[in-house]
């Protein structure tokens, strides 16, 4: 049986990645088996994965709102979007967490031309810029044109100090991240310029989505108990992450729900 991408490939269904990505979410064994069997039915020769992904999203949701969340992760991440703004604060989060120091959105100088940088961050007195490369279609890759294009511009930046994390610093190393994937090529032009990637799989049981599941680092765009108005008031309040509603609970109130409707917000909150 095919299976019709967003970007309109066929290709052969996969159970396997299917039960993957529903055990990822946190679903056991037995939640697993009852939603495959839920959904074998209603599968046929062309379907869209956009659909199947809506079905099991669905009875995800049925169990647990926590689970259908994390299930939609990658879809989450992509709503931090159009521009990327707070996807660079997402990452610049998760490496907070990961214990580095961050600036964002800074402006330096360089050799030969004027840059903006997304991120740098500072542990054990090394400083790294970030550079992130947002896609809001969940397919799009990144391909070998922008580690050649980030290289030039490190290399322009490299050999001076800047002012950052109260001190005049030289910019050590060179991060680039995605949301979604890059292209082979990409990864080894970056292999051989020695520049480090993190991608939505990359590093291998490091990659995006595997340190976000250890962290519990969820972005606020996740949570199925707030519309995506309500979430856009979040985000423009600098809530970018579930965790920052527990510590703050005051911008969840500003959104006027019913008790009973904060208490749903809060239970998936605390249950991601």
């Amino acid at each position: 049986m095919k299976v019709t991408k967003y970007s309109g490939e066929q290709i052969e269904f996969q159970k396997d990645k299917l039960i993957r990505s529903l055990k990822k979410s946190g679903a056991n064994d037995f939640m697993v088996s009852e939603i495959f069997q839920l959904i074998e039915p209603q599968l046929y020769d062309g379907i869209p994965s956009k659909k199947i992904y809506k079905l099991a999203f669905q009875y995800l949701k049925n169990y647990s709102n926590a689970h259908a969340a994390r299930y939609n992760l990658k879809s989450a991440i992509a709503a931090l979007g159009p521009a990327g703004f707070y996807f660079e604060k997402f990452i610049a989060k998760i490496h907070e967490y990961l214990g580095f120091k961050t600036e964002i959105n800074l402006r330096f100088q360089g050799k030969c031309v004027s840059h903006e940088v997304d991120i740098v961050l500072l542990k054990e007195n090394v400083v790294t810029m970030i550079e992130c490369k947002f896609h809001a279609g969940v397919e799009a890759k990144s391909d070998v044109k922008v580690p050649m294009y980030i290289l030039s511009r490190f290399n322009d930046l490299k050999d001076r100090t800047y002012e950052m994390f109260g001190d005049m610093r030289y910019i050590d190393s060179c991060l680039i991240v995605t949301n979604n994937k890059f292209t082979e090529d990409a990864l080894a032009f970056a292999k051989c310029s020695h520049l480090k990637m993190l991608s939505w799989d990359f590093p291998h049981q490091n990659g995006l989505r595997d340190i976000i599941d250890q962290l519990k680092i969820y972005p606020i765009t996740c949570l199925t108990t707030l519309t995506i108005a309500e979430k856009e008031k979040l985000l423009a309040e600098n809530i970018i992450i579930t965790k920052d509603l527990l510590s703050d609970k005051s911008k969840l109130e500003k959104l006027e729900l019913s008790k009973a409707r904060m208490k749903r917000v809060l239970t998936e909150v605390n249950q991601l």
